[in-house]
């Protein structure tokens, strides 16, 4: 062996594993990435643009669109604004809607304690509020959006049930099994799994997809849920139940999303096959595939003039708001709601016919 090489070996043997970095190390990366396909999408954009294709955005934003929640609700063209990864809820122009305000809770989840991973802003926030409402103790785990966690935070205790935040990088197996320790101790209980943390950048070209985008898609959205069923296990007991976001695109792809619609299809199938492997002990296990959904994962994805169009392709003819997706996971994680499904992938996506 030569000593170049000897050296170069005993340096990449020092780098420290991508499930062991830091909240701040995680939140750099993913902010790389978006630079670079901020870059990408400046040197696409003047291909992509034409007459012919404004014409219809235009078409699709002038169609009439499905009510809202017993309430009005935002339509396109949605606001432009993009953020910074990995996306803080309080920088939105638009608020999405997660109080339901129309939603009364029943007692549902009455003495549970739920853990839901991205559980700060969007879905997971929309998730935490209604699961309160439903009599449940809710903790979120979240990356670094420490505004948002505690706004999170304060939603449920309003809804007179006590919550726990919890900040770090759920890529690493050993923040997981502290996370549920210490929910453990704080709650002395764990009834609920909701895995929700994601991360998504889009990419026009598979040439886009590097080594490092790839493996912080797979290690975020597949690997995590995995660190985390495989740390909540030990403390559920039958009739409990774990709930998984999957997406739309992992039922029919998407072609700038390649990495993340992967993802989602590989949760789907986790989701199915777990729900086999845990029948026996009496734990459900189910999955809610959303459609465009405004929260702030778009706006930290896509360009402003994506953005403005967002979810104006659905059938629907506008994206969803977080609330309306939260009642489809009190569903399936209530036993009296839903004792007798498991292994199913819920389609919530604004369209006809997904399955």
């Amino acid at each position: 062996m030569s000593p170049s090489t000897s050296k170069s070996k005993k340096s990449a043997s020092k780098k420290p594993a991508p499930e062991k970095r830091s909240v701040a190390e995680v939140v750099a990366a993913q902010q790389r990435i978006q630079q670079q396909q901020t870059k990408n999408d400046a040197r696409d954009k003047a291909a992509k643009a034409s007459k012919k294709a404004k014409g219809s955005k235009d078409a699709k934003s002038s169609k009439k669109t499905a009510p809202g929640p017993g309430h009005a609700v935002p339509t396109p063209p949605m606001p432009g604004k993009k953020l910074a990864k990995p996306g803080h809820e309080k920088a939105l122009d638009l608020q999405p809607l997660y109080l339901a305000e129309n939603y009364r809770g029943s007692g549902k989840l009455e003495g549970k304690t739920a853990v839901i991973t991205g559980g700060d802003s969007g879905i997971g926030r929309a998730v935490a509020l209604l699961f309160a409402r439903e009599g449940a103790n809710v903790a979120i785990l979240y990356l670094n959006e420490h505004d948002d966690a505690k706004e999170t935070c304060r939603l449920i205790e309003e809804e007179g049930q006590q919550s726990l935040a919890i900040s770090g990088n759920v890529q690493d197996p050993q923040f997981c099994e502290k996370a549920v320790k210490q929910v453990l101790k704080q709650f002395g209980a764990l009834n609920v799994l909701v895995n929700n943390a994601a991360f998504q950048q889009h990419a026009a070209d598979i040439e886009d997809l590097n080594t490092e985008r790839l493996d912080e898609t797979f290690r975020t959205n597949i690997f995590g849920y995995f660190h985390m069923v495989k740390a909540a296990i030990p403390y559920l007991q039958r009739g409990d139940a774990i709930v998984n976001t999957g997406s739309v695109t992992g039922l029919r792809g998407s072609k700038q999303l390649l990495d993340y619609s992967a993802t989602k299809g590989a949760i789907h199938a986790f989701t199915k096959a777990l729900a086999q492997n845990l029948m026996e002990r009496g734990i459900r296990v189910n999955a809610v595939a959303p459609g465009p959904v405004w929260t702030p994962l778009n706006p930290a994805d896509k360009s402003p003039e994506d953005l403005r169009e967002f979810g104006a392709d659905t059938q629907m003819g506008r994206p969803a708001q977080p609330e309306e997706l939260a009642p489809a996971y009190v569903f399936l994680a209530s036993q009296a709601c839903s004792s007798y499904i498991s292994g199913i992938v819920l389609p919530v996506t604004g369209s006809v016919g997904e399955s």
